[in-house]
């Protein structure tokens, strides 16, 4: 680490709770399906693990007990240790899902989607800003128009001065920026979240964010040239897989020789340890 600067937090929290319904087809959880021969929650873990973090929290909900199954192998590939939290109600918005995970969190940590693959300098980048002056840091792309970023379904940002978040939703009109899904959050974030709900919110992330917007306190860190990719449907699934290789060549080639096969053993070990969610 480099003399002076911020330490890197030592967890990362994983929202990994969603029913996952436009990659429906490809697999009944989410978190297990694999890009290009590895599960999109142990990209995640390793992710998290290259930026320096030691423990990763995940919050689970649909499908819990066939992921919580799995986690614990996923966890010691990637090296790290793993706490996981289940969401009482993983219908309700994602924010419930940090307020569950941020409960096993003490300080700072990166706050992650797991269907969001990164390359290495977004995480990494996150992890040294430091937090002086505001409660999040989030991670945003200023081509809006890239292949990558489903205007259906992305969550636009209007930045004002010096960067900071001024209005964060999917339905804004006007906007500078998208959000990457990669958040360096402090204890300020769960409590903005608590804040909204009582407010009348449902409580998703960007009710959390909006709070923290309209205080001053949400920052932005432009990732600029950077790759990454919200693998939500089939389609970009399949872009995913055609590149993830390239842009995550550390952590495919550590990986070796294991390959399809690995993903789909962990999917077949989670099938047999527990009994399926449908109804959950």
């Amino acid at each position: 680490m480099i003399p002076g600067a911020p330490r890197p937090p030592r967890d990362a929290l994983i929202l990994a709770a969603g029913y996952g319904s436009r990659l429906r087809q490809l697999g009944s959880s989410k978190p297990l399906t694999p890009v290009a021969g590895i599960p999109l929650i142990e990209l995640g873990m390793r992710q998290a693990a290259a930026a320096g973090v030691e423990r990763v929290v995940v919050a689970t909900g649909h499908e819990a007990d066939r992921l919580e199954a799995a986690l614990p192998a996923i966890a010691a590939r990637a090296g790290v240790l793993l706490d996981v939290r289940r969401v009482g109600d993983w219908s309700r918005p994602n924010g419930w899902s940090v307020l569950a995970g941020a409960a096993a969190i003490e300080g700072n940590y990166l706050l992650m989607m797991a269907d969001h693959i990164f390359s290495a300098p977004i995480l990494a980048g996150l992890a040294r800003t430091g937090t002086p002056g505001h409660g999040v840091t989030l991670a945003i792309d200023r081509r809006t128009d890239s292949p990558m970023v489903d205007p259906d379904d992305a969550t636009w940002v209007r930045l004002g001065r010096d960067d900071r978040i001024v209005h964060i939703g999917k339905t804004i009109a006007d906007y500078d920026a998208v959000d990457c899904g990669a958040f360096l959050a402090t204890p300020e974030l769960a409590e903005a979240i608590g804040a909204a709900i009582a407010a009348g919110r449902a409580g998703s992330l960007s009710d959390g964010m909006q709070v923290l917007a309209d205080r001053g306190r949400a920052a932005t860190m432009d990732i600029g040239s950077a790759w990454w990719i919200d693998v939500d449907d089939a389609p970009m699934h399949a872009l995913a897989e055609s590149m993830v290789a390239r842009e995550l060549p550390g952590i495919y080639a550590r990986a070796g020789a294991r390959g399809p096969a690995m993903a789909a053993t962990a999917m077949e070990a989670a099938e047999m340890a527990a009994p399926s969610q449908a109804g959950a």
